[in-house]
């Protein structure tokens, strides 16, 4: 208990807006003193934990990019820490600082466009670089990369200079980059001899844990299913190695008659370090360092043949993660990693009786999937209801099939590559079968439940049905288990009232999506960029913030135009959310079932709030952006106005055709506010009180225009961007529109700093990433 509520000390710090200063530091440290005098030993350990945490955070702010070196070009030396990710014409990677001036971070994230040269995990270059400080997008709902970035020790992003020259160094000796070395080795002999293969992919996350050849797709389905947990290196893997080397080098230690040394010793040293190298090749991720420290326990009791309780190898495990990196706390992988292993021990200690193999498989997997389900929905609002069944397929195949196949096959492939050949050919097969099973289960209906994010007593209630549901017959109770659950799965979904609505501009950096909610109906209009074919704004950022909202279905989806910062996340929302009508000036979208040409003169009805489409007209533009759907929704008291990417030509069009229609009271600025846009004439017309800019934090476009912001000033129109306030979310209240900045409301203390700015709380109503260089 002591144990965990040092934690819990921790985990309060991770929710702090800003850390202290001097003097709330000096009250903290006289806290913990009084309450160790009065032996409150409990909320000691909390002060403590808190005091801690606080610290190690301060200390890891300090290794950021400094401001005046942000978007400067700065001369680092150092190695690419990570295998390499080509997309499009550039290059990801991690690269570890070994060399450069003052303000510079140890750790690197950087694009590489075009490099002269084949780039490789563990290389050592002397670059030309251009960096940014760590910067996310904020979405209710989404993926947190400023907190990924701060928890994996990366102090700035940015991409090299390809004007410069960059060349190859040769620096000291360093086991990680041994590690980086060697991680590239087996990728690249993986690489050439099953070149081609949908399944390599899933054979190198478990070899060696390098997941970006794993397609979108089959994550999707991997995640529908349940199964996410196998295609990682996790403590089931680590375990697995460990037990074969230990079994292994006990037999032929034994063979050979060796006694001096025991061979239960020699061979939990050797499982040991092939565990330590295996989590290694992982890269040391939070399940993996959960794994290696209880596995070190295990090893140790046995070794000293002590009888070490499983559940206090755990706690152990808990607390030194915590004690050597307190960030942990930020990464869903140690709240799955912990849980899982916790309820584990919690369905496995101190029952009596011993189910045969069959029947405890399936109770086995029955109680992971019941027992994860309330942090599945706090982390991802999704639960998959055919997970048992999945996994009572895919844990023996993959857990005593493919993964030894895989690690044999890496072990092998450099001094027996026609024996890793066969191993990976076999590998593969098995693969491709236990996939058209997968494929097939994540299509069924149902097949995997959504809701609304869940507050924070359904968590709790959730955690007790847990335990009451998983706890041995005769618990007093446990019929309570079903009830306690309820506001879990149905979590109160707060909607506009009748005749309003809720807007909300998502943060998708130099791009454009929109959600707009009635009462008993949604729409989404535009849905970001589309990167690559495992990444698009569509599914990391609209899905997301739809599921987090509680919104099952769309009845509608308008594709402005078919730029990709404003088409290129369709495709994903679609297959993920049911969409009943199609909007869009684009022929592919439009021509699809369901689907229809925007049109100037459309309208249709919601709960009492008017949609109009006001362009394009019968006879198009030249340029394509000014064929943008232009769409108006009316509230009694409330007006906004969604542009696309229109320019001034059209903008004089819409003004010439409705004059004082166009009259609203918020604004999507058009184009993101590009100098071609934002007419002054457009603007005395359309009269808005608020213009919302979508753009992209520091893009290279330089957009929004300053040009266009001294326009907005001289009207008297307040203007908020995506860029600094992350999301922006509009509730219409009558004549009040009130302004939440997703920034601002989810502020934590390591995102940058910037300048989110403020606007008024309430806006009255009136009556109307390509190549850098």
């Amino acid at each position: 208990m002591h144990i965990l509520t040092f934690i819990a000390g921790i985990a309060w710090v991770q929710q702090w807006a800003r850390l202290p200063n001097a003097v709330e530091w000096g009250l903290l440290l006289g806290l913990a003193a009084l309450l160790a005098c009065r032996r409150y030993w409990y909320l000691c350990l909390f002060v403590v934990g808190a005091m801690w945490a606080g610290a190690y955070a301060g200390w890891r702010l300090t290794d950021r990019l400094a401001d005046a070196l942000a978007g400067k070009d700065t001369i680092v030396q150092g190695y690419i820490a990570s295998i390499p990710k080509p997309v499009d014409g550039r290059v990801g990677f991690d690269f570890k600082v070994t060399r450069a001036g003052p303000g510079v971070p140890g750790k690197l994230r950087l694009n590489w466009y075009y490099p002269p040269r084949l780039v490789k995990a563990g290389q050592a270059w002397e670059l030309t670089v251009r960096l940014q400080r760590p910067h996310g997008r904020g979405n209710p709902g989404g993926f947190d990369y400023e907190a990924w970035l701060f928890a994996n020790h990366i102090g700035a992003t940015g991409y090299v200079r390809s004007k410069s020259e960059a060349r190859r160094i040769n620096p000291p000796f360093s086991i990680t980059r041994y590690l980086a070395l060697c991680r590239q080795a087996i990728s690249d002999r993986l690489d050439s001899e099953l070149p081609g293969s949908e399944q390599l992919g899933v054979i190198k996350a478990l070899a060696i844990g390098s997941q970006d050849s794993v397609s979108q797709r089959q994550w999707e389905v991997f995640r529908l299913t349940g199964i996410v947990h196998l295609m990682v290196i996790s403590g089931a893997h680590i375990s697995l190695v460990a037990g074969g080397v230990f079994f292994m080098a006990r037999r032929v230690w034994i063979r050979l008659g060796c006694l001096a040394v025991s061979p239960h010793e020699l061979a939990a040293v050797l499982a040991w370090l092939a565990a330590l190298f295996y989590a290694a090749l992982a890269g040391f991720s939070v399940p993996a360092q959960r794994a290696v420290i209880m596995l070190t326990v295990g090893l140790w009791a046995l070794v000293r043949q002590r009888n070490t309780a499983v559940m206090q190898g755990l706690l152990i495990a808990l607390l030194l993660v915590v004690l050597f990196d307190p960030l942990a706390l930020l990464s869903v992988g140690f709240w799955l990693s912990f849980g899982a292993v916790a309820v584990l021990l919690y369905v496995s200690s101190g029952r009596l009786g011993r189910a045969g193999y069959w029947r405890q498989a399936g109770k086995l997997h029955w109680t992971m999937a019941v027992g994860l389900s309330p942090l599945l929905l706090v982390f991802f609002q999704q639960i998959s209801l055919v997970a048992p069944l999945a996994n009572s397929v895919a844990v023996p195949i993959v857990g005593l099939l493919v993964t030894p196949l895989s690690l044999a096959a890496a072990g092998t492939v450099f001094w027996w590559p026609d024996l890793a050949y066969w191993l990976l050919w076999l590998a593969e097969h098995i693969l491709q079968g236990l996939w058209r099973i997968l494929l097939h289960m994540s299509t069924w209906p149902y097949a995997a439940l959504s809701t609304a994010a869940p507050p924070w007593y359904g968590v709790l209630f959730g955690i007790l049905a847990v335990l009451l549901l998983l706890a041995p017959k005769g618990m007093p109770g446990r019929y309570l288990s079903p009830f306690l659950l309820l506001p879990l799965f149905f979590a109160r979904i707060d909607k506009p009232p009748h005749g309003e609505i809720w807007f909300t501009l998502l943060d998708v950096g130099q791009g454009l999506a929109a959600v707009v909610q009635t009462e008993r109906h949604a729409l989404v209009f535009d849905t970001g960029a589309k990167f690559s074919q495992q990444a698009d704004m569509g599914e990391s950022v609209v899905v997301p913030f739809l599921r987090h909202r509680g919104i099952a279905k769309l009845d509608g989806l308008v594709v402005s135009h078919g730029d990709n910062d404003h088409s290129g996340g369709a495709a994903s929302v679609l297959s993920e959310i049911p969409v009943s009508a199609i909007y869009s000036s684009v022929p592919d979208w439009a021509e699809r079932a369901g689907g229809s040409y925007c049109q100037a003169g459309q309208h249709w009805h919601w709960d009492g709030v008017d949609f109009k489409m006001l362009s394009p007209g019968t006879e198009p533009f030249k340029a394509e952006n000014d064929n943008s759907c232009v769409l108006q929704i009316s509230t009694a008291r409330q007006r906004l106005l969604l542009t696309g990417d229109i320019q001034q030509s059209a903008e004089n069009w819409l003004v010439a055709r409705y004059g004082d229609a166009l009259a609203s009271s918020v604004l999507v600025a058009p184009h993101h506010g590009s100098k071609t846009s934002s007419s002054s004439g457009f603007l005395r017309q359309v009269r808005p009180a608020l213009v919302l800019i979508p753009a992209g934090y520091k893009n290279r476009f330089g957009f929004p225009h300053a040009a266009v912001l001294r326009r907005y000033e001289a009207l008297r129109i307040k203007s908020q961007g995506t860029a600094e306030a992350g999301a922006i979310s509009l509730k219409t209240a009558g004549a009040i529109m009130d302004v939440e900045l997703a920034r601002q409301r989810l502020r934590k203390y390591w995102m940058d700093g910037g300048r989110p700015g403020t606007i008024s709380a309430g806006v009255n109503g009136a009556d109307s990433t390509p190549r850098p260089d």
